[in-house]
């Protein structure tokens, strides 16, 4: 065990020391603090904090600590919300762009909020364990709270390890997908599920007739029951929910992500003008974008693209065009992207590298970029920037609450000549 000083929190949470000539990253530790610490190599485990931060505070969660999904928990907000704010402007330091790029104050999103989680379950003798990986590990710490999710979701755990007594295996280790929709919690089983037999399937059907929340169960990708009808709501249009699809995790970021998209749109385009949505998923921005433009939706997920193309057909849209399509193997070419006036992007944590580099040489004169990664953000933001757009405004939205992540929609422009 060592004394060591935390001098700054690194870009995954943890408090960074300088140990004999190197770096060491104390996790659940702040600037300032002295603390114990067992090192290994570079990583230390928190022993003891001696001189504790006055940024330091209690954290909500009684798992905090043992279970591997938060890391900030103990930072004031004043601190959190800084640090978040500053792993957008240290990308994007590190990619050349300065201060005339505006980025605004970190917004915030309110706990229990999360409408998406991926539980882990196993068994442990006669007990089911569900719940997150633990700290650094791949073993399953059990939860019964969770402050980051939606009240429904919480309160459905302890159903959720009846289901799972009834499907895993003896040594299965199963993911567990649960959404919050808009007619009950959809639950995909993924993994370590034992066959289905006809006993089980009846013990099933009524885990299924008792519990009145759950709207579809699907194992391995055979629907197992459903009560309703499965769908979303974005921006007051319907969208058929196809198991385990991507969302936003939060409702209340996706909302401010849409009225930023909006107002970008809105004040660069005109109602005649049509907009590129690249990388649309289920329509979370294609719909209400469609409220006033035309469309072209792409997507590669083929279960989205057909859930799309379903709400497509809504009373009050403009015309919307889904297109199938590997923006990462193929992306929209210079021609492709020439009917269109603005492009939204909303890649994976990968970012955009391929269509950026198209992007950037097209006439198009607003680009919007949504990213959780500021890393990649930032490398595709120096692609547009390489090639005329301007970056004028960033906004860092708290989607990933009490972890070192963050969301983020930005504006580019193309000066006009």
């Amino acid at each position: 065990m060592s004394s060591l000083t935390i001098a700054t929190l690194g870009s995954q949470g943890e408090g960074v020391a300088d140990f004999e000539g190197r770096k060491v990253f104390v996790p659940y530790t702040l600037p300032g603090e002295q603390v114990d610490a067992g090192i290994d190599g570079e990583r230390g485990t928190l022993v003891r904090v001696e001189t504790a931060s006055p940024h330091r505070i209690a954290p909500v969660c009684q798992h905090f600590g043992s279970c591997g999904g938060c890391a900030l928990q103990h930072v004031a907000t004043d601190v959190y919300n800084t640090y978040k704010r500053d792993q957008v402007i240290n990308a994007l330091r590190s990619r050349g762009f300065g201060d005339d790029v505006v980025i605004s104050d970190l917004i915030p999103v309110p706990a229990a909020s999360r409408r998406r989680a991926t539980f882990a379950a196993t068994r442990a003798g006669q007990e089911v364990l569900l719940g997150y990986h633990r700290a650094r590990s791949h073993t399953i710490l059990a939860i019964e709270e969770c402050p980051l999710l939606r009240p429904a979701i919480t309160a459905a755990l302890p159903s959720l390890r009846t289901l799972m007594a009834l499907l895993l295996s003896r040594r299965g280790i199963a993911e567990v997908h649960v959404t919050e929709t808009a007619n009950g919690l959809d639950i995909t089983i993924t993994g370590g599920a034992t066959e289905i037999d006809t006993n089980r399937r009846a013990a099933l059907g009524n885990w299924i007739a008792q519990s009145s929340k759950v709207a579809r169960l699907t194992v391995d990708g055979e629907q197992a029951g459903a009560r309703n009808a499965v769908e979303m709501h974005f921006s007051g249009y319907t969208v058929p929910l196809p198991p385990a699809s991507f969302l936003q995790a939060v409702p209340e970021a996706e909302t401010h992500m849409v009225r930023l998209i909006g107002e970008a749109i809105l004040a660069a385009t005109k109602p005649k003008d049509r907009v590129a949505d690249l990388f649309a998923g289920l329509g979370a921005f294609t719909l209400p974008l469609a409220a006033r433009n035309e469309v072209l939706a792409v997507e590669w997920d083929k279960d989205a693209v057909a859930a799309l193309t379903k709400a497509a057909k809504q009373p009050g849209l403009r015309k919307i065009e889904v297109l199938r399509r590997d923006l990462f193997r193929e992306p929209l070419s210079l021609r492709e992207l020439e009917p269109f006036a603005a492009a939204v992007f909303d890649a994976p944590r990968a970012g955009a590298q391929a269509q950026a580099t198209i992007l950037a040489t097209s006439k198009i004169r607003t680009v919007i970029a949504v990213s959780c990664n500021p890393a990649t953000f930032a490398r595709d933001a120096r692609l547009l920037a390489d090639g005329g757009y301007v970056l004028t405004r960033v906004t860092p939205i708290d989607q990933f609450l009490f972890s070192p992540h963050v969301e983020l929609v930005a504006e580019f422009h193309r000066p006009r000549k």
